[in-house]
């Protein structure tokens, strides 16, 4: 098959799910991690075509990004040293300052930059905006780390009438005013069931989850909330993972359609993942499949669902 013949089928092939997901919000969670590109290609520029193509076949793309590989080298070039529990940074008065620096002052002005390079899309906004982001204190001894208490879909409503693209910081705050780091995993849960969103994806360093560690080909294409809480109860899951695994759980018994483990290293991974037939990744349905369903969905469930699997800890980490 020639080029063009390939291009050609490529487009028939993702016809019927332009068509299926045009009007759906999908929220795709950017990790800090997957801000690094490979030796061939560009992961960011390359993100953002995605994106910006999502926007452009009608479909609401939402952007929330961590930030934690930076916040690192951050504070390690200001002499701080970073402190991990189960996944979350531990953040003093100083740290958290220096955690909106970088998210709201590098990280999203970097992901603006790339999606507005195809037009005046991508709006930067952090969880403080609007009364985005509502949080109060998740542990006392996590310091100023946030769990999200309420999300108002007002401002990104108002984005969407507009025909932007929300890129949001995960800064929030409560009442007072008081400033919180909020895992961006878990603020993209939060946000995608406020929004009712088809889908949750988080773009991340590993190519999904796997049935043993260290087999490549145990990949899991499809699984459900059910299994994966028994990975997490069962110590399996661990580290930075807990919070992702735990987010795409909740999102799928709250409103949330699918939710997605994608590695954000692969060029064009959204496109292979929400366009294509055979998809890419791990996804996660709030219950075992349904006999029927549209087309995107029968080709998911064509995946080979496993049972409850190993998983090593991914190097996320937290904001």
């Amino acid at each position: 098959m020639n080029a063009a013949a390939l291009k050609a089928a490529t487009l028939v092939e993702a016809l019927p799910y332009i068509r299926r997901f045009a009007g759906k919000t999908v929220v795709v969670k950017y990790g800090g991690n997957a801000l690094a590109g490979t030796s061939d290609h560009d992961a960011l520029a390359l993100f953002a075509e995605d994106i910006v193509l999502m926007r452009l076949v009608g479909m609401q793309p939402v952007v929330v990004h961590g930030g934690g590989p930076q916040i690192s080298a951050m504070m390690a070039r200001l002499g701080k040293q970073t402190e991990f529990i189960d996944g979350l940074r531990v953040t003093d008065a100083e740290t958290v300052e220096i955690a909106r620096m970088v998210l709201k002052g590098q990280v999203n002005p970097q992901l603006v930059a790339a999606i507005n390079v195809h037009g005046s899309y991508a709006v930067g906004v952090s969880g403080v905006d609007g009364g985005l982001i509502r949080a109060e204190v998740r542990d006392p001894q996590l310091g100023f780390v946030g769990d999200v208490t309420a999300v108002n879909p007002e401002l990104l409503y108002g984005m969407f009438e507009n025909e932007f693209i929300p890129v949001i910081a995960t800064i929030g705050s409560d009442d007072t005013g008081q400033a919180y780091n909020i895992n961006a995993d878990t603020v993209a849960g939060a946000i995608a069931e406020a929004l009712g969103a088809e889908k949750l994806v988080y773009l991340t360093d590993i190519e999904g989850l796997r049935r043993y560690v260290d087999e490549p080909a145990s990949l899991i294409r499809q699984t459900t909330a059910d299994e994966l809480e028994v990975l997490v109860d069962q110590g399996v899951i661990t580290g930075g993972m807990i919070p992702k695994v735990a987010s795409c759980i909740h999102a799928v018994r709250n409103g949330v359609k699918n939710a997605h483990i994608l590695d954000g290293r692969i060029a064009h991974v959204l496109l292979l993942e929400i366009f294509t037939d055979s998809g890419i990744g791990t996804m996660i349905k709030g219950f075992a499949a349904e006999p029927q369903g549209d087309a995107h969905e029968t080709t998911q469930v064509s995946r080979s669902t496993p049972s409850p699997v190993e998983h090593s800890p991914s190097q996320e980490g937290t904001s």
